[in-house]
Order: structure tokens, then C-alpha cells, then sequence
């Protein structure tokens, strides 16, 4: 026998599913963009080196598909975690653009000073990343990541009440 699907918890499930699509392709599109004299293939090899390590750039088309893919599973797991955690944070802050900022300031801690460095992306010895790119990182997490996340966590919070 067929179990029936709470409305309440399709309903979530297809927010979080929507978010995590947005995010990554605002965040795609941003970093095709922001990096407009890059191949978007060297770009999303990029991120497959993160698994791949540097042999990544040597790679093809299933290079690249790899990257879209990694690059998809992350969007969709920040997506997934801000989205369950946004009533929590909107209860304590009382103001969604706050707390859009705070999603995209914590998604380019935790990528840049967690994840990156704990997968095999090389970098030089001695690089520092330059305040510019931080803060338009962080601003660009903030709009494609933050702000996508908390207005369709807020419409699905109010659809609820």
C-alpha cells in the first residue's frame, strides 16, 4: 500500500529542490561572468579539481560535466541547510535581508576556509586571497545564494502560519 505524502513536507521538499537550482545557477552564471575572460569549461574544471586535483584541467567534456555536478551537489546542500535553518535566524534577526547577508557571508567562510582547503585545489605557497575578491565573493554569495534562499524560505514560512 501506497503511503500518502504530507502536502506540508512536498511542498518543503520542492522550495528546497527550487532553491538549490536557483542558487546554482545564479552562482554559475556569476562566476561565468565575474571571470569573463576564462573558458567556462576552465571554470568548472576548476571545481572538479576539488575532487580531481590539478589532472582535472587535463581532462574533457566529463571534466566539465563533473564541475556542473559538484558545483550543483553544493548549491543544493547550502540551499537545503540555510532553507531548514532559515526560521531559526529570521526568529533571532527579524529581518530577512539580514539574514540573506549573514547566508552569504557563512557560504564563503565555510567554502574558502573549509572546504577548498580540505580538498585538491592547489594553490602557490604563500597565496593570499585579496580583500577585492573576498568581499566580491562574499557579495556574490550574499545576492545568488542568501537572498535567492531566504525569499523562497520566507513564502514558504508564511504559506505555513
Amino acid at each position: 500500500m501506497l503511503k500518502k505524502v504530507n502536502p506540508k513536507k512536498k511542498s518543503k521538499l520542492v522550495n528546497i529542490l527550487f532553491a538549490g537550482f536557483i542558487t546554482g545557477t545564479l552562482d554559475g552564471l556569476a562566476a561565468m561572468i565575474l571571470n569573463y575572460k576564462v573558458n567556462p569549461g576552465v571554470i568548472f574544471k576548476f571545481i572538479a579539481s576539488g575532487a580531481f586535483g590539478p589532472a582535472a584541467f587535463a581532462g574533457g567534456a566529463e571534466i566539465i560535466v563533473a564541475g556542473v555536478i559538484f558545483h550543483y551537489v553544493i548549491a543544493f546542500s547550502f540551499s537545503a541547510v540555510f532553507f531548514l535553518l532559515y526560521p531559526f535566524f529570521y526568529n533571532g534577526l527579524r529581518n530577512k535581508y539580514f539574514v540573506a547577508v549573514i547566508y552569504g557571508i557563512a557560504a564563503w567562510l565555510i567554502m574558502n576556509l573549509g572546504v577548498v582547503p580540505l580538498s585538491k585545489i592547489t594553490t602557490k605557497p604563500g597565496y593570499h586571497i585579496p580583500v577585492s575578491t573576498i568581499l566580491s565573493g562574499m557579495l556574490t554569495l550574499v545576492i545568488c545564494v542568501g537572498l535567492p534562499v531566504v525569499f523562497i524560505a520566507d513564502r514558504e514560512n508564511k504559506k505555513i502560519k
